[in-house]
């Protein structure tokens, strides 16, 4: 896909990975929608990438307020071409000391975040002429696990099987999903976990741009799933 004039929208926009596809999409010309709840944060973040950056401060959590948002940003002709469900929500915990609200949030923000937002936009995808991309933010702990991680694993099992299933279903569509892997990255995403960011941990501009290259590959080439982890691992779960 060539990525100059296409409209993408990205989740979990306002700090971390989501801020560096923002940044990375902007600068091969996209018009990029950002979404998260700190508006604040994303409207600093316009501020430096300039007016082909959309800061739209909404929780990915509530139905209606995406299902609002889709139908009154969008149109057969002003369409997304890229969609990249990138928002997470993470906490580490011996499963019997799992606060209940944590495993909610995780739920509500890795999983149903995700399916609204996806059948909220993929009708219009269809309608289009062009060929339109899903990034899915998947883990590494969607393809193994350890200790203390059962909960956010399932949430990741689910990304990843969710990918799968939405690739067979859209390409006769023309839409390609692929499901990014990444192993630690070194941003604040799990600080409430006590696990901080380390040296070692996968930079978020680098994954933003290996993403930005597979959104660039042919129309007839798809990469369905990758998986990413530092060259030196590192954990303190």
């Amino acid at each position: 896909m060539e990525i100059s004039q296409k409209i993408a929208v990205v989740t979990g926009a306002s700090s971390g990975l989501g801020a560096a596809l923002a940044s990375s999409l902007v600068t091969k010309g996209a018009m990029v929608y950002g979404l998260a709840r700190n508006l604040d944060k994303l409207n600093a973040l316009h501020k430096q990438l300039g007016k082909t950056f959309i800061p739209v401060g909404l929780d990915i959590t509530d139905q209606k307020a995406i299902v609002f948002w889709v139908e009154n940003s969008f149109s057969e002709r002003h369409a997304p071409d890229i969609l990249i469900n990138n928002a997470g929500a993470g906490y580490f915990s011996k499963i019997d000391e799992l606060p209940l609200e944590k495993w909610h949030a995780m739920i509500n923000t890795n999983l149903n975040g995700m399916f609204y937002l996806t059948t909220s936009i993929v009708p219009m995808m269809k309608k289009s002429t062009n060929t339109g991309h899903i990034i899915n933010i998947g883990s590494i702990l969607g393809k193994t696990n350890r200790a203390k991680t059962a909960a956010y694993s399932a949430t990741k099992y689910g990304v990843q099987g969710f990918s799968e299933a939405l690739y067979k279903e859209l390409s006769r569509h023309r839409i390609k999903v692929t499901c990014v892997n990444p192993g630690s990255i070194d941003t604040h995403f799990f600080d409430d976990s006590g696990i901080l960011p380390h040296p070692t941990y996968l930079q978020p501009k680098d994954i933003a741009e290996l993403i930005v290259k597979i959104i660039e590959t042919p129309d007839n080439f798809l990469v369905d799933e990758i998986t990413l982890r530092p060259l030196i691992e590192y954990s303190s779960v």
